[in-house]
């Protein structure tokens, strides 16, 4: 039950960056670092009690500078995708940074993801360490408006469940949705594949999409399709004969409308090989699966070796995409005096 404060690199401008690592009473632990309010390492057991990586990661911090790396990160202003690099709030239209073709991809060119959050405090006096991280986005960073200040917390508790709270307020009428971009690979092993990952997702609907990822504003019973996952199935079970191939390499990419309302299970991922299981809590709307469909030539694992499609999963909780163009989605306008508050959990457990 401690928080760990260590050097992990430094920043062009001579800034040192460290890396917090919480560990509680069972030897679990999760690493954190200020740049995009990152998750870095997520240690947990097997059945065995042996510990493994579940998350991806790089080995340098020049690594997680890259444009467009969102490993580990909190993202937004936006996450997700707003159509047309733009919106309008009470009659005023706001451009915004273009940085998917003409869209804009996780709050524009320099997101959340990208900048250094304050170390706001820690907790390392009981059984569940926690760390808060605070960004001050300023008016009009990557076109949107007002000054809007965003604190994330992590708790690793006892049982090995790592809480994220998220709390926002701005002083002009902006678009908000946030979420954590954590890359899950429950084997430990970043080479292999997790196609073999069983996931249930608590849905009955997903935000239909055109080819730019966009929601057309229709929602798509999952009955009887490749993205039912409502009873259980394996990650690779289905991908072969889905509809819409919407990578080069295939696979999901995905909004999921989440059944219910406030504070839920969302979803459950389990690894038979090695009993992980990964059970997600979430108070949002929907859950985006990512299967890692692609990376970059320059994305590299911790040990040097290149990134590959498919050896992790994304479940990034979060309001649905393109929300400031569908009335009929939930809303995700924060207006001054009200406060954004959102929970997510992650919570490991062992299968024997």
């Amino acid at each position: 039950m401690s928080i760990i404060e260590k050097k992990f690199g430094t920043l062009p401008d001579n800034r040192d960056i460290y890396a917090y690592t919480l560990k509680n009473t069972s030897g679990a632990s999760l690493v954190v670092l200020p740049l995009g309010a990152r998750i870095q390492s997520i240690q947990m057991p097997d059945r065995t009690g042996k510990f493994g990586e579940m998350v991806l990661g790089h080995k340098t911090l020049a690594e997680y500078t890259r444009s467009g790396d969102f490993q580990g990160a909190v993202v937004g202003r936006y996450a997700n995708r707003i159509a047309g690099a733009s919106f309008e709030i009470d009659g005023n239209t706001y451009p915004l940074t273009p940085n998917e073709g003409q869209n804009t991809l996780h709050g524009g060119s320099a997101g959340f993801s990208a900048h250094i959050w304050n170390c706001k405090c820690r907790n390392n006096d009981d059984d569940a360490p926690s760390i808060t991280f605070e960004y001050r986005s300023a008016d009009g960073e990557e076109g949107f408006p007002g000054n809007c200040t965003v604190t994330v917390s992590y708790c690793l508790t006892t049982d090995n469940a790592i809480l994220i709270d998220y709390k926002a307020v701005a002083d002009k009428p902006t678009f908000l949705n946030l979420t954590n971009h954590s890359f899950f690979n429950l084997t430990g092993n970043c080479h292999r594949n997790v196609l073999s990952t069983e996931l249930k997702i608590n849905a009955d609907t997903t935000t239909e999409v055109d080819r730019e990822l966009l929601p057309t504003g229709k929602l798509l019973p999952v009955d009887g399709t490749a993205e039912d996952f409502r009873k259980g199935k394996t990650i690779g079970q289905d991908m072969q004969r889905m509809e819409h191939m919407l990578r080069a390499c295939g696979g999901y990419d995905h909004n999921f409308v989440l059944n219910g309302t406030g504070r839920r299970k969302a979803a459950e991922a389990y690894d038979a090989s090695t009993g992980r299981r990964m059970l997600v809590f979430t108070d949002q709307p929907g859950l985006q699966l990512f299967t890692a469909n692609s990376f970059s030539p320059d994305d590299k694992n911790r040990d040097g070796s290149p990134m590959k499609p498919h050896t992790a999963f994304c479940l990034e909780t979060q309001h649905f995409p393109d929300s400031p163009h569908h009335k009929d989605f939930p809303s995700t306008l924060l207006r001054p005096n009200t406060t954004f508050r959102s929970s997510t959990t992650y919570k490991f457990e062992v299968v024997k």
